[in-house]
């Protein structure tokens, strides 16, 4: 929205050229005829005003006038990063100036003599300038005044010079149109494609170039910011330079200038129009999108046009014309929105290609910030709001997102259409392209009842989303299913905004007409005709009138119902109304009053009641809300100053007249009078002034008949309950508690001696901590169980915040075991947590709570203990089983008689040996003390890893734990029974006892001898080779001889092949000969081998003759074989003393000398004692 503001006129009626703006200071420089140049400041908004919403000060503060230009001051620019601006004259003069104690003064001059000036530009860091020549001369310098290089472009007329945002591209426009680009080193690289000129013939100069850099982001990513354009109007707005598939514009207009303003959202081009009527020409500004779309057109008066320039904020604009400077107030079209005390709002950021869009909770100032990609515009209505956004760049779908007040997506819908406009009702969003409109029925889980959301999803497949083609006539009986191939059909009279209430919706089309259809059913109702384009529709509360401002901010209205008969002088339904308000840039009904609504226009908002208007109100801001005779209103302008730390001060609350009106009434004449003008200006908020001014001074019967008429039965029961009270001070207390002055009421209750009262007030606001000083401070003993519900409550107070520490403390004065619990569950104080199990009473309700606090950190002792105490051995045992504690729930399964246990455990084991987990089984059962299996399990491992001959060492140690737990059984066993003899008494009983015992142990004990067996078969083989290689001969051999009794443990061919060895080491050729007798009978053995075997007995017995060598140590050996002598476990030799050491674990002997040599049993490893 533009609106034309005031102007300044240039001494001497000298004609301006050139004008800039310093978008950073605010400064203003303006070159024209007879080397005038000045610098203009306007005043800057002073806090005060900003907050008052007042509107940006007019008046100048600063001016000067730089003496230096003597010809026509034709380029000014600014260097923003360095705070200097540099201006050039027709005669080629150069000055840079800068800023020295609050004024401008010349720095650095510079003069060619050979040429004038066309064009000058900073880079974006401000550290280059590129100036060019009309006769083809380029000059780059510094910011310090170096030249950095030169370049002469013969045969060319230079006109326009622009630098990419990241300074490696220059632009170069020449007088007969083209533009060719270089890099930033002066070298030629191609020339532009100029698709705005395509089917034009005759020559055209170029009116501007200007490339946005992108310093406060962009709109969208990939957005176009480089715009080129004619004198003749033809335009090209680019993405960069190399952009084949440009924006085309035809403004229609001569341009003269072209500028982006500070965010690259709008371009404005200014020039003039052939006026059809008058000789002269009409001096214009176009505003168009970086898409093409033309927003505005402003009309500015004088003769010539020649400048323009936009202000840092993007708020203002400022035209060279004739030989004034005017300035316009721009009212940017924000993405906003106001939902439930929630101000919703968009800006870009440079560092961030998405659009961030952040939901100020106002009530709270508390803000949410998204990032959206691609958003189009923000639509709220109630406690919601919708985002329209693009769903991917590539291809051409939408996404409308329905989100709460805290940005929180509830339900995204992806449509084909491009959403242009979008409006919301309670049950409805509409969002309409330019041929077609969809609506969709939403739902949020707050409004669904129970028997709705069982028919939520037939009525999701049945019409929540239609969509309807504009040119269609439809009766609303079940047409408009989701068909998107009729929205693309094209139409010769296009959509340009819609609007809806709960029962119609309303589109405008370009040619001035007005569809009306019926909501929910979208049948056609009506059709209005209007002299002028729609830009945006609004409707009144009842849906009787709507309001219409066209494109150049003329406001009017239409009669949609026919009005009482009363109302004279009304049209019928379908008239427009006589009123018309011009320059107008916002406006809103009242949501409770359908004759009362606020508009903005220029710098003021007025308020019409029945079309007629109050006083105006100097205000900028934006309305937000109109209802209970108050507006709310946003700065938007400020708060989008600093988009990240919105300000309270920004959010303005103006009430209308008849509510000041009313408030003085009460004030200075009296009840009883203002009841008779609110009579006459009836609003349920007058009402409700009323009733709380009579309510102060307790005229009881003026404020009951008060709150019927504004319907609040809650003040009526007030009124009701005061009329029951006799003391005047204790009706004074409760009025000031009303109107929230506890304060007040708490010492009045008091000042009564009524404690019982004070502490009443502040238990229901809740004020815990107030409650407890009040139970404190009296002198009589206070109420147990009130102390316990304050101190609780303020323990909440703590535990709702995470301040468990805080809450332990009052939850123990409060005696709430439950809260306890949890605040030392979350403080991990599992010690305090334990003690508070040990003082609670048995079964008591908390204790299995606690247990499983305590399973949920593994601790399993005091969860089984939990778990005993209130009587509950099954979770008991599970808890046990669940924390892998075998043994424990294996001992509680059997003292409280639990059969389950070995069925879990055999399944537990099962589970674990389909994974191949043995190991994890034999665990398993090594901790619930079945020793049996895991033997059984130990065996298998030690047999499958004897069978790859690879670490006869490792198999020592299974077959040694393979032992081991049978040992564990045997005595398991031996326990068990001697613990069933203690308890039986009878004889009888006893007698069978010890036969089953002995029995028993019998088994158990060839099955111990039986477990040792490949312990000692490794044993063996392992110390018969330690002494062979020893060189100890004798004992290897020894040693060796036992394992001829191990042939089913380790296979023969290693055994006799060792003995064969170590017999020959020895020279007992007999043994040797008889270990060759049975290697060479054994039926395992291949042919080649056996072969072999033959071939080496051949060798060795015919240079040495198998004779017996009598040797009493090894006639022991081979007589020990039926085991008549223990065997030494040390040495392999047979034990002939009587004094040997026995190991107490695996019953296996040693010679008594040899006992000293050793800590540690040589076979099993147990300690030697």
């Amino acid at each position: 929205y533009k609106i034309l503001l005031f102007q300044i006129a240039i001494p001497g009626n000298i004609r301006l050229k050139c004008i800039s703006w310093n978008k950073t200071q605010g400064f203003i420089a303006c070159g024209g005829e007879d080397g005038l140049l000045k610098v203009i400041k306007l005043e800057t908004q002073t806090d005060e005003a900003k907050i008052k919403g007042l509107a940006a000060p007019n008046n100048i503060s600063v001016t000067q006038t730089l003496e230096g230009h003597s010809g026509f001051v034709q380029v000014v620019t600014w260097n923003e990063q360095y705070q200097k601006l540099t201006t050039s004259d027709q005669n080629g003069l150069i000055i840079v100036w800068m800023m020295y104690r609050g004024s401008w003064y010349e720095e650095m001059i510079n003069n060619r003599n050979k040429s004038v000036v066309r064009s000058m530009s900073w880079n974006a860091d401000g550290q280059k300038i590129c100036i060019v020549y009309e006769d083809g001369a380029v000059i780059v310098g510094s910011v310090d005044g170096n030249r950095i290089w030169g370049k002469d472009l013969k045969g060319t007329h230079l006109c326009h010079v622009a630098w990419s945002s990241n300074s490696k591209i220059l632009l170069f426009g020449m007088s007969n149109g083209e533009i060719h680009i270089y890099d930033n080193q002066g070298n030629f690289i191609v020339k532009m494609k100029l698709s705005c000129l395509v089917n034009l013939t005759g020559a055209f100069s170029i009116a501007g170039i200007h490339w946005y850099h992108g310093n406060q982001g962009y709109i969208e990513p990939n957005c176009p910011c480089l715009a080129v354009c004619y004198d003749n109007g033809r335009c090209q707005i680019m993405r960069d330079e190399n952009d084949y598939n440009p924006v085309l514009i035809d403004a229609g207009i001569n341009v003269v200038c072209i500028q982006w303003n500070s965010n690259g959202s709008i371009l404005a081009l200014a020039g003039s129009l052939k006026a059809a009527s008058q000789d002269k020409d009409i001096n214009v500004v176009q505003f168009y999108t970086p898409f093409g779309e033309h927003l505005r057109t402003l009309k500015v008066p004088g003769k010539q046009i020649s400048s323009l320039s936009w202000e840092g904020g993007g708020l203002k604009i400022a035209l060279a014309v004739d030989h004034y400077i005017y300035f316009a107030n721009i009212r940017p079209h924000y993405k906003w929105g106001y939902c439930s005390n929630t101000v919703v709002y968009a800006y870009t950021r440079a560092d961030r290609p998405e659009c961030c869009v952040v939901f100020w909770d106002t009530k709270n100032n508390e803000k949410y910030v998204k990032y959206v990609k691609s958003l189009i515009s923000i639509t709220t209505y109630g406690d919601f709001c919708v985002l329209a956004t693009k769903a991917d760049e590539n291809q051409p779908q939408y996404v409308l997102v329905l989100c709460n007040s805290i940005g929180t997506p509830l339900d995204p819908k992806y449509i084909d259409i491009e959403p242009l406009f979008v409006t919301m009702t309670r049950t409805h969003v509409i969002a309409a392209s330019k041929v077609a409109f969809y609506v969709w029925q939403y739902r949020v889980a707050k409004k669904l009842t129970a028997m709705e959301i069982n028919q939520l999803a037939r009525t999701r497949k049945e019409g929540r989303e239609r969509i309807y083609h504009i040119d269609d006539t439809f009766s609303g009986s079940g047409e408009g299913h989701l068909d998107y191939s009729k929205a693309f059909e094209g139409t010769r009279d296009p959509i340009c905004a819609i609007t809806a209430s709960d029962k119609i919706l309303l589109v405008g089309r370009e040619s001035g007409a007005i569809q009306r259809y019926s909501l929910p059913s979208v049948a056609v109702v009506q059709s209005y005709s209007l002299d002028r384009r729609a830009y945006q529709l609004s409707l009144n509360c009842n849906s009787s009138r709507l309001a219409i401002i066209d494109l150049s901010g003329v406001l009017t209205f239409l009669e949609l119902e026919a009005r009482a008969a009363d109302s004279a002088g009304q049209p019928e339904a379908g008239g427009q109304l006589r009123l018309e308000r011009k320059d107008v840039w916002d406006m809103k009904w009242a949501k409770d009053n359908p004759d009362l609504f606020a508009m903005m226009e220029k710098t003021r908002m007025y308020v019409f009641r029945n079309l007629d208007p109050e006083e105006p109100i100097q205000t900028s801001g934006y309305i937000c809300n109109f209802e209970d005779l108050e507006i709310k209103s946003v700065l938007l302008d400020e708060i989008l100053k600093n988009p990240e730390h919105p300000n309270k001060d920004y959010i303005i609350n103006f009430e209308i007249r008849s509510l000041r009106d009313s408030r003085a009434l009460i004030e200075k004449v009296g009840i009883e009078e203002s009841s008779q003008f609110i009579e006459d200006n009836p609003h349920p908020r007058l009402w409700r002034l009323l009733a709380e001014a009579a309510l102060q001074k307790l005229d009881l019967q003026t404020a009951e008949q008060a709150f019927v008429r504004c319907k609040d039965y809650q003040g009526i029961k007030f009124v009701k309950r005061l009329g029951n009270l006799q003391s005047e001070s204790m009706k004074q207390a409760e009025v000031a508690a009303y109107f929230s002055r506890f304060e007040e009421a708490e010492r009045m209750y008091l000042d009564m001696d009524r404690r019982d009262l004070a502490i009443g007030l502040r238990i229901k606001l809740g004020d815990w901590f107030r409650v407890l000083q009040l139970l404190k401070s009296g002198s009589g003993d206070s109420d147990d169980a009130l102390l316990e519900q304050a101190h609780n409550a303020i323990g909440d107070y703590f535990a709702d915040r995470q301040k468990w520490l805080n809450a332990v403390q009052y939850y123990v004065q409060g005696q709430n075991q439950e809260r306890l619990a949890e605040c030392y569950y979350m403080l991990e104080d599992y010690q305090g947590l334990e003690n508070l199990a040990n003082s609670l009473p048995e079964n008591h309700k908390l204790l299995p709570d606690i247990a499983y606090m305590f399973v949920r950190v593994g601790m399993c002792e005091q969860a089984v203990s939990a778990f005993l105490k209130c009587n509950r051995p099954k979770d008991a045992v599970d808890t046990c089983v669940h924390l892998n504690q075998w043994n424990k729930a294996v001992e509680l399964a059997k003292n409280h008689n639990m059969k389950e246990i070995g069925s879990l455990l055999a399944r537990y084991a099962g589970h674990l040996l389909e994974k191949n987990k043995i190991l994890d089984a034999i665990e398993l059962y090594r901790k619930a003390n079945y020793f049996f299996e895991a033997a059984k399990l130990m065996f298998k491992i030690a047999d499958e890893e004897s069978k790859k001959r690879t670490k006869p060492l490792r198999v020592k140690k299974l077959y040694v734990l393979s032992a081991l737990l049978m040992e564990q059984c045997h005595e398991q066993m031996q326990n068990a029974q001697r613990g069933k003899v203690k308890e039986k008494s009878s004889e009888s009983a006893s007698a069978l006892a010890g036969l089953l015992e002995e029995d028993v142990l019998s088994s158990t004990n060839r099955f111990a001898d039986n477990a040792w067996r490949g312990a000692e078969a490794y044993h063996f083989f392992i110390l018969a080779q330690k002494q062979l290689y020893k060189g100890s001969v004798e004992a290897a051999l020894k040693t060796a001889l036992h394992l001829r009794d191990y042939e089913d443990i380790i296979p023969a061919v290693e055994i006799y092949s060792l003995l064969a060895l170590c017999a020959c080491a020895n020279r007992a050729f007999d043994t040797c000969s008889k270990a060759f007798v049975k290697l060479e009978s054994l039926e395992t053995l291949k042919l080649e081998q056996r072969q072999q075997y033959e071939e080496l007995a051949l060798e060795i017995f015919t240079r040495y003759r198998p004779k017996y060598n009598k040797t009493p140590d090894l006639d022991d050996v081979l007589e020990s074989g039926d085991g008549k002598l223990p065997v030494c476990v040390a040495t392999g030799a047979p034990i002939l003393e009587y004094q040997f050491w026995m190991c107490s674990v695996c019953k296996h002997c040693m010679k008594a000398k040899e006992a000293g040599h050793y800590n540690a049993c040589p076979l099993c490893h147990s300690t030697v004692s």
